[in-house]
């Protein structure tokens, strides 16, 4: 296969593996009310099916990205697969919530591979001329996951019980990861790349990148978008169940088909622009991001504006579809100043940092939902997305522009 076509089935083949990702790690908010029947969790503990796997994955993330600089990418990514596959698949035995939370933690530790490798995996074969398409596909596979597996688990849910779906989750991500082994490969290097015995210490890519403002700027965006992101993702399924009185199959499929529909809108249509925008400058991507995440703002206020569903679900969609619009433009911008021996560490510690705040949101609106009330809770997220706006604004003027003349574009790959 010429690499022009090979770059293509690489992405093909990790949209797969992302919507098995998202799909292992979201299922289990779909079927919240049987795990508070058959294992007997609060919503605090129901919170912490979150919160303690957004935990687990921001400690090794760093790490777990440091890795997919030194080691195979393609090997490890592939590894990371068979790995989060089997814990999906111990999960659908476990007795009781303690077994349960505990295999959460793995799960937070086998899947934190992933994403750092394959997306940098993903750069390594594509050039900026293709890079934010590819990389949008790639994000869209993460969206169409958390529908899939919504849906599945509530619909098996049901029908039979929790179980089942995790187990033929895990059962499909351990034959994909087979055939990533076998099919996989890396990208040769870039001309005038440093071998890779030349790439530093943890600690000393670690310095280098909290070096670079435009890097934290991203680190910052990442960890307030993630966090209502986040809170979205685990709530939103039981949002739909209490105030529509729908079914678990139709609360599951709601509570992801909405986000995640948007987002997969939103990372399809917004990798285009992106890249024509970038041709002009590189610096007109975060222009971008932040237009498109102060116009999606707003649209949060609707869950306090009335309950009538159709308004929700549109405001949901509308919402994800800009966001996912302006979130496929950070990580081909990253690319732009960061040399490719450190983007898999940056996009671990990046990792890190959403999940360690985004699980402490998790767990704050399970804290306050009796009081609060989660409408309350999604619409106070307005003033998040309003100050991340605000700060990309703020880096595209003033910080950005330095960190692009100080580094040389990554040169585009050939194909």
């Amino acid at each position: 296969m010429s690499p022009s076509r090979y770059k293509w089935y690489v992405m093909a083949l990790l949209f797969g593996a992302a919507a098995l990702n998202y799909g292992d790690r979201t299922a289990v908010t779909a079927v919240f009310p049987l795990l508070r029947r058959d294992l007997g969790m609060s919503d605090i503990a129901l919170a912490a099916t979150g919160t303690l796997f957004l935990w687990s994955y921001a400690a090794v993330s760093p790490l777990a990205g440091f890795l997919g600089d030194r080691v195979s990418r393609a090997r490890l990514l592939s590894i990371s697969l068979a790995a989060w596959s089997l814990v999906m698949l111990l999960s659908s035995l476990a007795a009781n919530a303690t077994q349960l939370l505990a295999l959460r933690v793995v799960l937070g530790v086998a899947e934190a591979a992933y994403i750092p490798a394959a997306t940098a995996l993903i750069a390594d074969h594509h050039g900026s001329d293709t890079r934010a398409k590819a990389i949008g596909i790639h994000l869209a596979g993460f969206s169409f996951g958390m529908v899939a597996g919504g849906w599945l688990a509530g619909y098996l849910g049901d029908l039979v019980g929790w179980r089942p779906s995790f187990a033929i989750l895990g059962a499909a991500g351990l034959g994909l990861s087979v055939l990533c082994l076998l099919t996989l490969r890396d990208a040769a290097p870039a001309p005038g790349a440093a071998p890779a015995g030349a790439a530093p210490s943890f600690w000393a890519t670690l310095r280098d990148l909290l070096r670079v403002p435009s890097f934290v700027v991203l680190t910052v965006e990442l960890v307030l978008s993630g966090t209502a992101n986040w809170v979205f993702i685990n709530w939103l399924p039981l949002f739909f169940k209490e105030t529509f009185s729908l079914s678990l199959a139709l609360a599951g499929l709601h509570g992801t088909l909405w986000i995640q529909g948007g987002r997969i809108s939103g990372t399809l249509l917004g990798g285009l622009p992106s890249d024509r925008l970038a041709r002009r400058h590189p610096r007109h991507r975060m222009l971008l991001m932040a237009a498109l995440y102060l116009a999606a703002a707003p649209l949060l206020l609707t869950f306090q504006a009335t309950n009538s569903f159709v308004a929700v679900t549109a405001a949901i969609f509308c919402y994800n579809l800009l966001v996912g619009m302006g979130y496929v433009n950070a990580q081909p911008l990253l690319c732009e100043f960061l040399p490719v021996r450190i983007r898999s560490t940056a996009i671990g510690i990046m990792n890190m940092s959403s999940c360690i705040v985004g699980g402490a949101g998790v767990l704050l609106a399970g804290a306050l939902k009796s009081d609060v009330g989660l409408a309350r809770s999604f619409s106070s997220l307005t003033v998040v997305v309003v100050a991340v706006s605000l700060l990309l604004l703020f880096a595209y003027w003033k910080i950005l522009p330095r960190d692009l003349a100080k580094t040389a574009r990554p040169a585009s790959l050939p194909g």
